[in-house]
């Protein structure tokens, strides 16, 4: 098993078993699971990490309202988020981020995630080390929005996450195993089967769902788990169970990070250390439980009993204690007053904590990790940070099983059924059994065939990569799977619904309108239309790549089409010289090509007028287009397939 890879460790049934208030015994390297253990669950940390974040400043560029950023032209402006945050976490400690909305929590813990994009300056090390591929996989990263397939229940969810995130060194039993223990952990044995739900439908509640986010990051048993806001919008009670969990994940040797909005007084006093940001400025670090007694030496006391939190995020907004002036107030002197208390408090915090904490950075020797830092830097020098701990082609079948999973109920809905089988009866019933001799019509079929299938997948595979673009970030931010393998997963899960109702729409509409009907024939064409899908799909799926917004991938595709019909070579037969490359620019052109090619010959005729035999390939909208080179036309709809998906992975290549 790759050292980058995490497995979960176990705790034998046996006397001396350790539970999470107890604290971290003896950390060993490499330990196999037990499945028949059912005391298995992974309690304790791996590879303990120390974090240490040192003078972290971020900037970003913002714009003026009606004018675009470029560069450093004046229409933009730098604003700093982060302004010299420093501190440092252990294993076995819980560090809790505080402040008001605004003041940088999020920006901070993503930093200390490795998934802050922009102008990050300072040091962040784990274990001395810097952040790596190798750290990511034993980061467990919980972001503050639930981001969960709405169709999975919550078993299938871990099962699917612990197939992609465990190594291969464990077997499917194995993996089952530990999500059971952490089903069981987390208090989700009720709700195991129910589905996780989403804005449509009702599933889980919110605890419910936070729970499994978190579950998801414990079944690689994280070094290291960072939390967004775990609490928000929970109840007290349900809050302090989530919070008491976390708690005992840390006394297992791990290193929690997490920010919070408004704890009550039991959740604080069960963090270990405390940051408290207003405005991107530190005003405190150090123990939760020496944090009145600081801020009562520096002048900031008050005569009543309060939850410390309270009283914290008071004076990171600049209100006093004991003010005299209500919060509600607004005026020109509470604002200068606010500033004032912000400003002493930064200046109470570089005098009496920032130059201690440096000092006490950079003389610190983490003596108790010597072997960890060492085995640190050796997997570091000798693992790529590209090294996977599951096959590509593992990857590949668990990600294309769990999106059959997840499309099961909208992949088949009765309202797309009915949609593509009732405008099928009813173009066959405009058709219908069109003699031959009325060429025109059976012409205007065929340009039907490849202007609706041309044009329906496009728009529903615009949806496709916008809808799982939260998804996407945070799977590949974790480093679960290679992009290829969940894009040829994503692509091949498709092709079912994207072929069976064409199928079933050629069926249908072939024979009611009487088309040419020879067996070899008709299995042409609806390869020919199968073969224009799966074209329009590929070229709906580069524009949601490209664009990542559904609005403006729909007005793109809607533009396209447009130029698509009007160039497809049935409505305008002699296009202008300097504009007629529009036409081989469409795919709907070159069906429509086919499909002509496929139904006639030059050897055919057809009765121009009573009792009179015209040649098929005189025909205007036919001569226009031509019988010939039909395996040109194949080869450049290949290229068009392959092209339009190949830019499709490369605009998802370049998202972060």
């Amino acid at each position: 098993m790759p050292e980058n890879c995490i497995a979960p460790k176990p705790e034998h049934n046996n006397n001396n078993t350790t539970h999470p208030e107890e604290g971290p015994p003896e950390m060993t390297e490499t330990v196999l699971p037990i499945k028949t253990n059912e005391q298995s669950f992974p309690k304790l940390a791996m590879f303990p990490i120390t974090l240490k974040f040192e003078e972290l400043v971020y900037n970003v560029k913002i714009e003026h309202k009606g004018g675009l950023c470029w560069g450093s032209t004046r229409s933009c402006k730098e604003k700093t988020i982060l302004k010299g945050v420093t501190g440092m976490v252990s294993p076995g400690e819980i560090m809790a981020m505080l402040g008001p909305s605004g003041s940088g929590k999020t920006t901070l813990l993503t930093a200390l995630g490795g998934r802050l994009s922009g102008k990050l300056s300072g040091k962040v090390t784990y274990n001395n080390q810097p952040f790596s591929g190798a750290m990511k996989r034993r980061t467990g990263f919980v972001a503050q929005d639930d981001v969960l397939y709405p169709h999975l229940t919550v078993f299938e969810t871990l099962l699917f996450t612990a197939l992609l995130r465990l190594p291969n060194s464990l077997t499917k039993e194995e993996k089952v195993h530990h999500v059971e223990h952490v089903i069981s952990e987390l208090g989700l044995s009720r709700c195991r089967g129910s589905m996780i739900g989403g804005p449509f439908f009702r599933g889980i509640s919110g605890g419910e769902r936070k729970r499994v986010s978190i579950g998801q990051e414990m079944l690689i048993n994280p070094s290291l788990l960072l939390l967004d806001e775990p609490t928000s919008g929970l109840d007290s009670t349900t809050a302090q169970r989530i919070i008491t969990t976390i708690k005992g994940l840390a006394c297992g040797g791990r290193t929690v990070v997490t920010t919070i909005h408004q704890p009550s007084s039991r959740l604080y006093h069960m963090f270990d250390k405390v940051v408290l940001l207003s405005e991107g400025c530190p005003i405190y670090y150090g123990p939760a439980s020496s944090a009145m007694d600081y801020f009562s030496s520096v002048g900031f006391s008050t005569s009543m009993i309060v939850n410390p939190a309270d009283l914290m995020l008071d004076l990171a907004n600049g209100i006093a204690p004991d003010s005299s002036k209500l919060p509600t107030e607004q005026s020109e002197s509470q604002e200068v007053e606010k500033k004032l208390v912000r400003e002493a408090l930064v200046s109470a915090y570089d005098k009496n904590i920032a130059t201690r904490l440096k000092d006490e950075l950079c003389s610190l020797e983490v003596n108790n990790f010597k072997a960890i830092k060492d085995a640190s830097t050796n997997a570091g020098n000798h693992i790529k940070p590209e090294q996977w701990c599951t096959s590509w082609w593992h990857q590949f079948k668990v990600l294309l099983q769990r999106g059959l999973r997840e499309r099961r109920f909208e992949a088949f809905n009765r309202l797309r059924i009915f949609q593509v089988i009732s405008v099928a009866f009813l173009g066959g019933l405009l058709w219908w059994h069109t003699p031959e001799s009325h060429i025109g019509d059976r012409i205007a079929l065929l340009f039907f065939f490849s202007v609706f299938w041309g044009f329906y997948p496009l728009y529903n595979a615009v949806f496709t990569f916008p809808q799982e673009r939260r998804m996407l970030i945070k799977e590949r931010s974790s480093g679960m799977y290679r992009l290829s393998s969940y894009f040829l997963a994503r692509t091949v899960g498709d092709l079912p619904i994207e072929l069976a109702l064409p199928t079933a729409f050629v069926i249908i509409i072939y024979w009611m309108g009487g088309l040419k009907p020879h067996p070899v024939t008709f299995l042409l064409s609806l390869l020919v239309v199968l073969y224009s899908v799966l074209v329009s799909q590929s070229l709906g799926l580069a524009f949601g790549a490209i664009l990542m917004e559904v609005k403006q991938a729909t007005t793109l595709a809607s533009v396209t089409t447009l130029v698509f019909l009007i160039a497809g070579g049935y409505y305008i037969q002699q296009i202008p010289p300097f504009i007629e490359w529009l036409k081989y620019l469409s795919y709907s052109y070159y069906c429509y090509k086919l499909l002509v090619g496929v139904q006639y010959n030059d050897d055919d005729h057809y009765e121009c007028s009573k009792g009179v035999l015209c040649k098929v390939g005189e025909f205007p909208p036919i001569k226009s287009v031509g019988l010939n080179h039909l395996w040109v036309d194949v080869a450049i709809m290949a290229l068009m397939l392959v092209g339009y998906r190949l830019i499709a992975y490369l605009a998802l290549q370049r998202m972060r």
